[in-house]
């Protein structure tokens, strides 16, 4: 079975909004409607200390308190207690599947907003890097070279600024929006796609160009907000299909070379031209592609 972690922890942020509501959404479609080969489980919330190899102890104690108040609502939610308890239970959780990924090679948590914040304070939705903290905790359990594998539709400024100057870190974004954009330099790649039929075609070109790099873990931030019905950030011309192969391409890459592939949710978004079920159905191809994947590794394995 591959564990997929979410705990109701997950939304008791007082703010609504899509990403302190959507991981329950996913997990009750799970109830509703179960993937074959997905066991949901209730991660261990991340501790200070880990959140301390990223983030300042100020911003910390911010986020913990409430005070200083604009630090806390730094990433443009309400503060409220809900706001620490759904944090460290999210981030928690993307710290699990990396470890559930490490030994079952593919694992992944119901989190959202992540790649936007930096270490002293949140931005664009995002309260903790759990990219940056996922690939730290790689390293932590023994990986030597760890790949964070972005295709939010948004840059993700804030992981570059956590995990830059890391050598053993991998930095590929995807995007087809500009916001959070940085100057990547190697190893970290930024490509911006304003064009739908050029997406896949530089998802495959970055993959590519670390074809033969020996990485032990991959940090995969699963954005579904390139979708073109998507409010924040959709390119027009990304279809749920386009998305769907995506996410094929990333699972299979990962299994072929024998890498571990631990998968968040990342961006996502409803509006007047993506429904809420669409929404869950973007991110059910996710947990679909990846328990394909599970079982190829079980194949291999075996």
């Amino acid at each position: 079975m591959m564990q997929v972690f979410y705990g109701p922890a997950y939304v008791g942020a007082g703010h609504v909004f899509d990403t302190t509501r959507k991981s329950q959404w996913v997990a009750e479609s799970l109830t509703a409607d179960p993937i074959a080969g997905v066991q949901v489980c209730a991660p261990e919330p991340v501790t200070e200390t880990m959140l301390a190899q990223v983030h300042d102890a100020r911003y910390i104690e911010a986020m913990r308190t409430g005070v200083p108040r604009d630090l806390a609502e730094s990433q443009g939610f309400r503060w409220d207690s809900g706001i620490w308890d759904a944090a460290i239970a999210s981030t928690g959780g993307v710290l699990a599947a990396v470890r559930a990924a490490l030994t079952d090679g593919v694992a992944g948590s119901l989190s959202s907003g992540l790649h936007h914040a930096l270490p002293k304070e949140g931005r664009g939705f995002c309260t903790f890097n759990g990219l940056a903290l996922g690939a730290l905790h790689a390293l932590d359990r023994g990986a030597r070279r760890v790949l964070i594998l972005d295709v939010d539709a948004h840059c993700g400024g804030g992981t570059y600024v956590c995990i830059r100057g890391n050598s053993a870190i991998t930095h590929f974004d995807l995007a087809v929006h500009p916001y959070d954009r940085y100057l990547a330099r190697t190893p970290h790649r930024l490509v911006l796609v304003d064009r739908a039929d050029r997406y896949l075609g530089e998802l495959r070109r970055l993959l590519a160009s670390v074809e033969h790099d020996p990485f032990d873990c991959c940090v995969y931030n699963a954005g579904m907000d390139p979708f073109e019905g998507c409010r924040e950030g959709g390119l027009p011309g990304i279809t749920a299909d386009i998305l769907a192969e995506r996410e094929r391409l990333v699972f299979q890459w990962c299994t072929e070379r024998h890498v571990p592939i631990a998968f968040v949710l990342a961006g996502g978004y409803t509006g007047s031209t993506c429904t809420l079920e669409q929404l869950i159905a973007l991110h059910r191809s996710t947990i679909t592609a990846a328990v394909s994947a599970g079982r190829r590794w079980l194949l291999h394995r075996g």
